[in-house]
């Protein structure tokens, strides 16, 4: 079921070709080569799924959650008393067009004054239990293209994973896309309800609230995928993300932000004006 879920256009990249999938491969100056490498690749993939040579683990959790401002808090339970976790979050700060708001996730759940009980989903998985041993297989007897290729193939099925997963939390986990009926080109361009944002990504460029995701999902316990120091995944063909299913929720980009946000932001999350900077340097707008 992953396989059918892979997005191929990416992994042209891997070997500098550009261009959409599958038109790619008819191309009259790399669609040859193209179809060589998506070729083997296919190959790959029928040994890897024949011989068991990777493994795919994941961990879900959906949570009580409401709204305190730009933060959203997570609740141990339904009766709302008592908090698990905070996920922080960063605001838009540079207007684009006046009648546009500026978003945060947060407005993506309900606030606590409004007495509404909103949830929130989290995630992390993994396509690659088996990956290092498969690669040093590959380095073992100098194949560097099978190597490159490996590495290239676990992360387009560590992508699929995440879209069959969200998939299966819109219609069956979650619900709330039951009768969900859409052609895998409208998955793939996400035309269906909710989102997936991961820590480190465009909305929510902050790396260290992973920490938080990995804590409240007992991520490495149940699936193996370990934090770095700098709060990379291991194994590498892995993602992990909040599942935010408002039906106005859209992916979206931080941007800029001014150092008041900055100042405020590592007030709330305990952390040093310095630190938070750290984290946050390609989104410093002073």
């Amino acid at each position: 079921m992953i396989r059918q879920k892979i997005d191929w256009a990416p992994y042209f990249f891997t070997w500098e070709f550009r261009g959409k999938f599958p038109q790619i491969l008819k191309d009259p100056v790399i669609g040859a080569e193209a179809q060589r490498v998506y070729n083997d690749a296919n190959i790959m993939l029928d040994e890897i799924i024949a011989k068991k040579l990777l493994k795919a683990r994941a961990a879900i959790g959906f949570f009580p959650a409401n709204s305190v401002g730009d933060d959203i808090e997570l609740y141990k339970d339904d009766k709302r008393t008592e908090v698990l976790d905070v996920l922080y979050n960063l605001r838009q700060q540079i207007i684009v067009n006046a009648d546009a708001p500026l978003l945060s996730h947060a407005d993506y759940v309900a606030p606590k004054s409004s007495g509404i009980k909103d949830y929130v989903g989290a995630f992390a998985l993994t396509t690659g239990i088996g990956l290092d041993e498969l690669v040093k297989e590959y380095e073992a007897d100098l194949d560097d293209y099978k190597s490159i290729m490996a590495k290239a193939v676990a992360d387009r099925l560590a992508e699929a994973f995440a879209e069959l997963l969200h998939e299966m939390v819109r219609k069956n986990f979650w619900g709330f896309s039951k009768d969900e009926n859409l052609t895998e080109e409208q998955i793939l361009l996400g035309q269906y309800r909710s989102i997936r944002p991961a820590p480190g990504y465009p909305a929510c460029p902050d790396h260290t609230e992973k920490a938080t995701l990995f804590k409240i999902l007992d991520a490495t316990k149940n699936t193996g995928i370990i934090l770095t120091e700098n709060f990379a995944m291991h194994p590498t063909a892995a993602v992990s993300g909040f599942y935010f299913a408002h039906p106005q929720s859209k992916y979206f980009a931080i941007g800029k932000i001014a150092q008041d946000q900055i100042i405020d932001y590592a007030k709330r999350k305990g952390m040093s004006k310095e630190t938070a900077e750290k984290w946050l340097g390609p989104n410093l707008g002073y």
